[in-house]
Order: C-alpha cells, then sequence, then structure tokens
C-alpha cells in the first residue's frame, strides 16, 4: 500500500482563502514546479501544503533538538532556518547512528550542458557536512539515462560526457573519493545494480507507476521503466565494492521536494524485497530570480545564476533580475520598509550567510525601510562572488585522475569493512 498520495495538483476547492474564479492549482512533480495561480496572480510554493498532500512530516524543533543531542553538532543553516524542511523516517537514521549501526547518504543530478546553478549546490552542500557529522559513505548518482530518455534532442554520448564534467563540479564541493562514489548510470550499470532494477521492476506494475508519476499512453516505455533506475542506489547491495551483499544498510537520501514520489516508490517495494526502507529529507527549492513561485531553471538562462559565472555577470543577473520586495519608490521604501519574505536578494543570503544574527538583523532593517532595495542587492551580489569565485578556484584544481577516481566504484573506500557483517 503506498504511503501517500499521488503527484497530482491541489485541487483548486482546497486553495486557501475565499473561493476564487480562475484559479489554477500548485503543481509540484520531478519535471515541474509551479506555484498555484489565483485571479491571475501566481503565489509562492506552498510547503506546508506539500507536507500535507505528499504525507511527509515537518522538521520541527523537537527534532532539531534530538539532531544535536545524538551528534553533538548544532543544525546546518539549511536546517535550522527550515530549508531543509520536511522528511520520511530521519528519526530512525538516528537511532541507527546512537547504537551505532551503518548507513549511507544517496543523492543525484541529472547532469547537463552547462555548468550547475546555485540551486543544484544545496544537496552536495548540505550531504558534504552530513558526511562530516556522520562519517558515512556518499554514493552520487548521475543520471545521464533519463536525460536521454527525456531530452529528444540529446545523443547518448552527449549526455554521458555531460555527467564526467558534472563529477568535477560535484568533486569541487570538497568531497574526497575515499569516501564518495560518483557514478553515471551509463557508466555504472550492470552486475549488482542491473540486478536490483530488475529485481525493482518486477514490484512496480504499470498501474502503480502511472499512480505516482502521471504517465500517459504517448510516454515511451524508457521513461516509465526509469524510476527503477533511481530506486536501485537507496538499496544497498546495488554497491558490492562497499556494502558487499548486505541488504540490511538503509540510507537518508537529501532531496529536492519534488524528488519524493520516487522514493514513496522505493519504500513500498524495500519491504517485498527484503530491503531496509532508505529515509529522506526534503529541501525547499531556490527559487528563481522572478520569484518565488518556480526554482531556477537551466533552460531559462534569466532565472538563474550558474556556478560558472563571472562576477559581472552575477552583478548584473542580480541587478536586472532578482524581484524585489521593496517599496515602489526609495521615498516609499524609507517610509514604509520592504519585504524580505518575498526579496530575492535576501533570501538568496538565507541559503548561504552562516550568521544567524546578520540575517535577522537584515530582516529588520529591510522592514523598517533603512536598508534599500538596491543595498540588499549589493549585499547579495558580494556573497554570491564569493561564493563562485572560491568554488571555481576548487573545481580549477581538480584533475582527470581525480575524476576517475570518484568514479571507480574498485577505488580503495574507508567504508569496505562495512561489506563484512
Amino acid at each position: 500500500m503506498a504511503e501517500g498520495p499521488p503527484v497530482t495538483a491541489v485541487p483548486v476547492a482546497e486553495l486557501k482563502g475565499p473561493v476564487v474564479r480562475d484559479a489554477v492549482a500548485q503543481n509540484v512533480t520531478p519535471w515541474t514546479v509551479e506555484g498555484a495561480e489565483v485571479d491571475g496572480i501566481k503565489r509562492t510554493i506552498d510547503y506546508d501544503r506539500l507536507i500535507e498532500q505528499f504525507g511527509t512530516r515537518g522538521i520541527d524543533e523537537e527534532m532539531l533538538e534530538r539532531f544535536t543531542r545524538v551528534t553533538g553538532h548544532a543544525p546546518h543553516l539549511l536546517l535550522r532556518r527550515g530549508i531543509f524542511f520536511s522528511h520520511r523516517d530521519l528519526g530512525a537514521i538516528l537511532d541507527r547512528h546512537e547504537q551505532g549501526k551503518p548507513f549511507y547518504l544517496y543523492t543525484g543530478r541529472g547532469p547537463s550542458r552547462g555548468h550547475m546553478r546555485i540551486g543544484h549546490m544545496l544537496p552536495f552542500l548540505f550531504c558534504k557536512w552530513l558526511q562530516d557529522v556522520f562519517d558515512v559513505p556518499l554514493v552520487v548518482q548521475l543520471t545521464d539515462d533519463e536525460k536521454f530518455l527525456y531530452k529528444p534532442d540529446l545523443k547518448a554520448e552527449q549526455t554521458y560526457e555531460y555527467s564526467l564534467v558534472t563529477v568535477r563540479e560535484i568533486a569541487a564541493i570538497g568531497f574526497k573519493p575515499e569516501k564518495t562514489f560518483i557514478f553515471s548510470d551509463m557508466g555504472y550499470m550492470g552486475g549488482a545494480f542491473y540486478l536490483n532494477v530488475l529485481k525493482i521492476s518486477r514490484s512496480i506494475t504499470y498501474s502503480m507507476a502511472r499512480s505516482s508519476f502521471g504517465y500517459t499512453d504517448s510516454d515511451h516505455i524508457g521513461k516509465i521503466h526509469f524510476p527503477c533506475i533511481q530506486i536501485a542506489p537507496a538499496f544497498s547491495s546495488t554497491f558490492p565494492s562497499i556494502f558487499g551483499n548486505r541488504t540490511d544498510i538503509p540510507c537518508l537520501i537529501p532531496c529536492g521536494i519534488d524528488q519524493d514520489p520516487y522514493f514513496r516508490l522505493t519504500r513500498d517495494v524495500a519491504k517485498p524485497l527484503k530491503f531496509k526502507k532508505p529515509s529522506l529529507i526534503h529541501s525547499q527549492f531556490l527559487p528563481a530570480l522572478q520569484g518565488g513561485t518556480t526554482k531556477m531553471s537551466s533552460s531559462v538562462d534569466s532565472s538563474a545564476i550558474f556556478m560558472d559565472g563571472s562576477p559581472n555577470t552575477i552583478k548584473n543577473k542580480i541587478n536586472r533580475h532578482a524581484f524585489s520586495g521593496g517599496g515602489a519608490s526609495q521615498k516609499e521604501h524609507r517610509e514604509f520598509g520592504g519585504n524580505p519574505d518575498i526579496d530575492i536578494a535576501y533570501q538568496y543570503m538565507t541559503y548561504f550567510v552562516e550568521d544567524d544574527q546578520e540575517i535577522a538583523d537584515l530582516a529588520v532593517n529591510y522592514r523598517n525601510g533603512d536598508i534599500t532595495s538596491g543595498e540588499m542587492k549589493n549585499l547579495c551580489i558580494t556573497v554570491l562572488q564569493d561564493f563562485i569565485g572560491s568554488f571555481q578556484e576548487r573545481e580549477r584544481a581538480i584533475t582527470d585522475d581525480d575524476v576517475k577516481n570518484f568514479v571507480n566504484p574498485d577505488y580503495p573506500r574507508t567504508f569496505a569493512c562495512l561489506a563484512k557483517k
């Protein structure tokens, strides 16, 4: 029996507030992220509604306190500010850590033509911190096969090449091959991985897949089969060079909330296949420059900040495209203040500025009109230029040999001892 309802838009009748005409419901799927539209006005993503719709649990103060108590570490800024806001069985992972039992981290990325955008950084930054806190293996799936299946203009050889570029970017975040295995589906598929894919595919009916993903009669069989491939890395026996044939080691999956349908299905099939259910921790989306009604898109250049951007490009994009929560004029802003909750420059800084007091002061001063929209943008520009510039320096230091080590399943990894119970 499924853990949550299928991925469908929230019915118009369920929208909060008075009954309205011409309403379009919020729509969050692995392929589409759009806020509701009411009377022609786009709304920001309603994350509380997603928790209810998907059947997950919010991360509350009690969970954060337990995390601190169990790990001895204060929560990462992405946790304490509610950017990672929802979970499935995070408590089970904390239980295992308390008991000295192993688990691993699993996340992924669909490689693309260009560099990653800053929103792509979030799960990897968080995974790096989790890996340091828990001292556990991390596996990173690069879905070059999915990219080929969903992008008819691309050749398979192209998407595989994109994945190799992506390895270099992920490595630049600070991961080490001794603890991290990054794999392209095209490069790694076979052996134990494919065996698990087959087991999973026999456990999922077309009806289940259609209910979870909304497939239609015009979707080709490759799309319908792909979820089995994204599910397989959630089971430890997919990685025999790390875990041997063990099936008793669960994983924690940090991901965007839009990826939850894949892993609801994963949890449904785990028990019949005698695998451990994965735990999940979900993030909000880094909003597009134009506002919080949708996320950044690599295909819409003006919506996104990319990790290969020059300082001048970053400056121009923030100044020209970042939605402002300020007053209509500087005089009005000084008198009535602005709204940091919808101001994109401020919102971006909440993802990257460590100091909680600094973030709180910025919000207060913006609401009071003491900080103008232009000043807020200038602060954001500096933060992003520093973050991206530092990343670019590290990326230039990644060698071809480093890339080979990350993608080599037989590279000597610290956690090879987990192959033995």
